[in-house]
């Protein structure tokens, strides 16, 4: 049973939000930042990149950085730009991208549930960016920004959700730059509150689809206050983190594709014969090919687009990770073609998430940046909640998810 609480949310006033809410910290880079911070002293970037505080160049892990940002969540709290709710709600955060809305509840996730693998993961972390999430959480004792979850479809909260939904929202907006609406309201009625916590309690798990790093941390250093607290009685507030969870049914996971920057020695005739061994090749000529299909993927070289479909016997649809076609290409076309073993270090490929469209495969490899790119058909959600369900682990670069949740709508406070 997955165990969850109400919060009461830190959250900027009405008028101020869009100020307020920015992009998650890990989407952009410091330059970016400091781009979009810019004359926006209320922008909550001050808290989730703070080194824009400084001048350009500094680490943004430097023991200083860390500090800053928990004198800007103070600083904003004094100046009334995040105020906190008198009482303990649930949320609801409605995200729309191209004419498709998903409603996510925004709960507090039990630590122990990570713990014990109630909340499930598909991914890999690494402690490097493990611990710098967790000296964000500790400094500011805030999970600052939200993690993205997914839970099994269930008609009870969706007629909920439904009743709420259809009120005044505290706040709707449209977010510059990517043009995806976000909107919120508040679920303050006992009753509903209620319902909401024993539907979550039926449920036999929770899956992270997006934010594997920072669960970890969120986790780590509630795990961490417990030890810490001779007082420790298991109902404490840094016992929960932040999460905004999805049914499994709206989301879509959209395609993760590869560049790479050479053909590990080979011409460009010798690599396709190489990739007709496992896959039908076709080529289909300058204009953007887009896969169709599982097994199906799209080639990028020398100015041509090809189809690549694998051959049967080349994957084993009874293996949840078998089955994949990052499994498949990593294998039989980056592994024992190109020579890259390992997707987490080697600096011979790229990964580009498919928001940004086959045009961006096609810009790099033209621009001689790099050689050859590789599109690949979108995992389902379904095979995400198998693999986590299998206790198994996604190679790594497999999910895009989008929209990404807008940091600063609301803030959970570990005391």
């Amino acid at each position: 049973m997955a165990i969850i609480k109400p919060f009461k949310g830190i959250r900027p006033p009405q008028a101020l939000v869009e100020e307020v809410a920015s992009r998650p910290y890990d989407v952009l880079n410091s330059e970016e930042a400091r781009a979009e911070a810019e004359g926006n002293e209320k922008s909550l970037y001050h808290i989730i990149k703070p080194e824009i505080d400084f001048p350009v160049g500094t680490d943004e892990h430097d023991p200083r950085v860390y500090e800053k940002a928990a004198q800007n969540f103070q600083m904003f709290q004094d100046n009334g730009w995040l105020v906190q709710d008198e009482k303990e709600n649930y949320y609801v955060y409605a995200q729309t991208m191209n004419g498709k809305t998903q409603f996510g509840l925004v709960v507090g996730a039990y630590v122990p549930d990570y713990m014990n693998g109630t909340i499930k993961k598909h991914e890999l972390t690494r402690r490097d960016k493990e611990e710098d999430r967790m000296k964000h959480v500790r400094v500011n004792n805030a999970n600052i920004e939200p993690v993205f979850f997914a839970y099994p479809d269930n008609r009870t909260l969706d007629a909920l959700i439904a009743r709420y939904t259809a009120q005044q929202p505290v706040y709707d907006f449209i977010a510059p730059g990517d043009g995806f609406g976000h909107t919120f309201w508040i679920i303050d009625k006992q009753e509903d509150i209620d319902i909401i916590t024993k539907e979550f309690a039926k449920m036999p798990a929770l899956y992270i689809a997006d934010g594997h790093h920072r669960s970890a941390a969120a986790a780590l250093v509630g795990a961490e206050k417990a030890k810490q607290n001779p007082n420790h009685k298991g109902d404490e507030e840094y016992n929960y983190f932040m999460a905004v969870c999805f049914p499994a049914g709206q989301l879509t996971i959209i395609d993760y594709n590869r560049v790479v920057k050479d053909l590990n020695g080979l011409s460009a005739d010798e690599f396709l014969a190489a990739v007709s061994k496992n896959f039908e090749v076709e080529a289909k000529g300058t204009e953007i090919y887009k896969p169709t299909a599982l097994h199906n993927f799209s080639l990028y070289l020398e100015g041509q687009w090809y189809s690549l479909t694998a051959k049967p016997g080349t994957y084993d649809d009874n293996d949840p990770i078998g089955v994949l076609d990052v499994t498949i290409s990593s294998n039989l076309i980056l592994d024992e073609i190109l020579g890259i073993k390992d997707l987490r270090s080697d600096k011979r490929i790229d990964f580009v998430g498919g928001i940004r469209g086959l045009g961006e495969l096609k810009k790099r490899v033209d621009s001689g940046e790099m050689k050859v790119a590789l599109a690949l058909y979108p995992v389902s959600m379904k095979q995400l909640m198998d693999i986590a369900d299998t206790g198994n682990i996604m190679p790594p670069k497999t999910t895009w998810f989008e929209p990404k949740l807008r940091s600063g709508l609301v803030i959970h406070k570990l005391d």
